[in-house]
């Protein structure tokens, strides 16, 4: 697994040293929520819940913390990884309620889409993000994501049905910023 370094943000393998800086962070209902958690399910973070988020991430060749200063902020993964059709699924997320807003997760995304498009060879990075999460669907947009569909009331929320909005980059639209 490589590091991948920016400007404001490295990206690097999780370590066993991770769970106390995770664990720190806690669960923000306001966070959580964005990943189709409804607000009433939202729980502590236990010690046992930032081992097992840790070891998630250990499991996965193609995750990353997100690093800001020497401190972790957030995780992105590639997930569902298939080299035969040279395609993944991209999952992001910010902890800290007081960065959001501040371009790390646009830094991160890029990060990823160079290594993936360039050095995995990958043809086509997906996502999912539900309908209400306007921050998330901005940053993917920002980062040339294109919205290809929707899955209507695919996750029930806050006792309230929501859409999933699809969306897509292939390496024939990645525009690598350098």
């Amino acid at each position: 697994m490589v590091n991948l370094t920016g400007r404001n943000v490295e990206l690097r393998p999780a370590s066993s040293a991770d769970v106390e800086a995770r664990l720190s962070l806690g669960n923000h209902a306001d966070i959580i929520e964005m990943f189709g958690v409804s607000r009433s399910d939202v729980r502590p973070l236990t010690r046992e819940g930032a081992s097992q988020w840790l070891q998630k991430l250990i499991g996965n060749p193609s995750a990353w913390v997100i690093d800001v200063q020497g401190r972790l902020v957030g995780e992105l993964r590639l997930d569902n990884l298939d080299l035969h059709d040279r395609r993944a699924s991209m999952a992001v997320g910010i902890f800290d309620p007081q960065l959001l807003g501040k371009g790390l997760g646009s830094e991160s995304i890029r990060l990823v889409l160079e290594h993936a498009f360039t050095h995995l060879r990958l043809h086509r990075i997906g996502t999912r993000v539900l309908a209400y999460n306007t921050r998330a669907i901005r940053v993917y947009e920002k980062c040339g994501f294109v919205q290809e569909g929707r899955e209507r009331e695919a996750a029930f929320v806050n006792d309230t049905w929501h859409d999933d909005v699809m969306m897509g980059l292939l390496e024939t639209e990645y525009q690598d910023p350098k």
